[in-house]
């Protein structure tokens, strides 16, 4: 790396974590891996937990190997997480019950109870954010269903990304990114929602007013310090929920359009498809569509949907490893260029697909009832998988293009899904539109782009855009085939409209 400053990510995921090193130079932001882990639910008793204490631990062994390796040059540190889990503190600062993973069952079936004491659409005026039961609303309110006293203890409140941030820093926040995601926030004021709080029985005291992204909150404790090797290092707040961090980091033009002409794809295990706004969209199109308004950078808004995104492709994947058929994922994608194109399409958000224990399988009984041609071939349902996903898009960019009144002229993809090539010129085909892939690492180049504009290093999120499109991993990808692709889709309607 070259003398410029460097800057550590902490790069949290639901499945494994990684510190990262990066720093901005004259044409380019530049990343490198320092040190990676394993992360995972924990099953106890019961409950589903995060093992906090033992992801602590992990990201003060990559703090160390960072010290090593780069000692005085690191000037900032931030943390990037999922969304919606949360850990409370007592007024001595420990814990005050365990840290739930938002796949723990204690929610499900949680919304009629929920819908009792504030109706569904007083919810989504005061929020704008789409149901999902994980939500931390959801979470907190299930204490209080099960007569918890683990609020009535609690002191603070802090996600998952807040709880690092104050443990490497002694500081207590709630960054706004993250914050969005509970559906506890009212999305035109940025402020912590009064009146869910009080129909929830949540103590509005555990909650901080929320901190913008590229705030500095302090510097490395002394603790941590000794432990790490690290210097005095600042702790700048990135957009600390991944995929706004993600979404900082996408080589586009514009940034917060009123009428974008643009839309990005955070393609992964799940896709997180939407657009960068001023403002929030809450109206019924948007509650109908099940779109959601989560906090973004500089005041914007990411308005978005979740899709199942590649978890067909990767767990048919999974089933062939099972029968020992080791592909590595390039073979994959190569045999499934070779088959047939466009003969069976499935819906990938399906509830059959949720959690088949035979995905393959899944796929060809679905084509089977639904009365197309039933893919024989490994590579025929690896092929379905993927034009199904790319159909996906197109029917979510149709609801964009309503929902804000305006065309989208570009789709963006960024994330590991932008390695698959056959998938971003699928999603150009079906959609007729110009698809931009990269970067690979999004999340981490937008948290290390924030700590920069948060220390003056960079203007704003154009600056680093700017960068970021110089990059040689970008690729583009022309839509081909049109009419083929239209027919196909049109196909895709009718079958979903069926189900």
């Amino acid at each position: 790396m070259s003398s410029s400053p460097i800057r550590i990510a902490v790069d949290f995921g639901a499945s494994g974590g990684r510190v990262l090193a990066g720093r901005v130079l004259s044409n380019s932001i530049e990343l490198e891996e320092v040190y990676r882990f394993t992360n995972g639910g924990t099953r106890c008793g019961r409950r589903l937990l995060w093992d906090v204490v033992g992801l602590w631990q992990e990201t003060l062994k990559g703090l160390s190997v960072a010290a090593k390796k780069y000692g005085d040059a690191i000037q900032s540190i931030g943390v990037d997480t999922w969304g919606v889990d949360y850990v409370l503190l007592d007024s001595l600062g420990d814990f005050v019950g365990p840290c739930f993973h938002y796949r723990d069952q204690r929610t499900t079936g949680i919304f009629e109870r929920a819908f009792r004491l504030l109706p569904r659409e007083e919810i989504f005026a005061e929020t704008g954010v789409q149901f999902m039961e994980i939500n931390t609303a959801y979470q907190l309110l299930s204490m209080r269903l099960e007569n918890s006293n683990l609020l009535d203890v609690a002191d603070r409140f802090l996600m998952m990304p807040d709880l690092f941030h104050w443990l490497l820093s002694g500081e207590i926040c709630n960054e706004r990114t993250n914050a969005s995601t509970t559906q506890l926030m009212n999305a035109e004021t940025g402020e912590w929602s009064k009146k869910i709080l009080e129909a929830f029985l949540i103590p509005p005291p555990l909650f901080s007013k929320p901190t913008e992204p590229g705030t500095k909150i302090g510097t490395i404790q002394a603790s941590v310090r000794e432990w790490t090797g690290l210097r005095e290092a600042d702790v700048i707040l990135p957009p600390t929920h991944d995929t706004a961090a993600a979404i900082v980091a996408i080589p586009a033009e514009q940034f917060a359009p009123a009428k974008p002409e643009w839309c990005y794809i955070s393609s992964g295990t799940w896709s997180l498809m939407g657009v960068e706004v001023p403002r929030p969209y809450i109206n019924d199109v948007c509650m109908r569509l099940n779109f959601t308004n989560e906090g973004g950078v500089r005041g914007s808004t990411r308005l978005l949907k979740n899709i199942s995104g590649l978890w067909v492709f990767q767990q048919c994947r999974e089933q062939w490893v099972r029968e020992g058929r080791t592909y590595d994922w390039d073979h994959l994608v190569e045999s499934a260029a070779k088959s047939a194109p466009l003969r069976s399409l499935i819906d990938p958000d399906h509830r059959d697909f949720v959690a088949p224990g035979n995905m393959p399988e899944a796929i060809r009984n679905y084509c089977k009832r639904t009365g197309q041609p039933v893919p024989e071939t490994d590579a025929a349902v690896a092929r379905c998988s993927l034009e199904s996903l790319a159909m996906r898009y197109r029917l979510c960019l149709g609801w964009l293009e309503e929902l804000t009144g305006s065309t989208k002229k570009v789709i963006h993809i960024v994330g590991g899904g932008t390695q698959n090539k056959l998938l971003c010129q699928m999603t150009a085909d079906v959609c007729q539109r110009r698809v931009i892939a990269g970067p690979v690492e999004a999340t981490a180049l937008g948290n290390i782009a924030m700590q920069a504009i948060g220390a003056g290093e960079l203007a704003d999120v154009n600056a680093a855009r700017e960068r970021i499109r110089k990059s040689d991993e970008i690729a583009v990808y022309e839509p081909k085939n049109g009419a083929m692709w239209e027919e196909a889709y049109q196909r895709f309607l009718k079958l979903i409209s069926q189900q």
